[in-house]
């Protein structure tokens, strides 16, 4: 399965803010700041609509990079021993 990366784009004099979702692979999908969610819900909201778009479907969790957040499929019985 594939990873997710989200990021946030700011303003220009002609656009609105926005958050990317791409692959590795290139695909994509932008959305527009959706301002009833935080920062953290647009990167969700981004994330889930690539997994729609390219037909993807599980249970995905998120974690913060240094620009944006990195979204996987998990399933519900995987269990990591730290």
């Amino acid at each position: 399965m594939k990873a997710i990366t989200t990021k946030y784009f700011g303003p220009t004099n002609t656009r609105g803010s926005k958050f990317k979702a791409f692959d590795c692979d290139k695909n994509s999908v932008t959305l527009s700041y959706d301002y009833s969610l935080n920062s953290e819900g647009n990167h969700r909201k981004a994330a889930i609509a690539l997994a729609e778009k390219m037909n993807w479907h599980g249970t995905l969790m998120g974690g913060h990079i240094d620009k944006g957040m990195v979204w996987v499929f998990v399933e519900n019985d995987q269990t990591v021993a730290v």
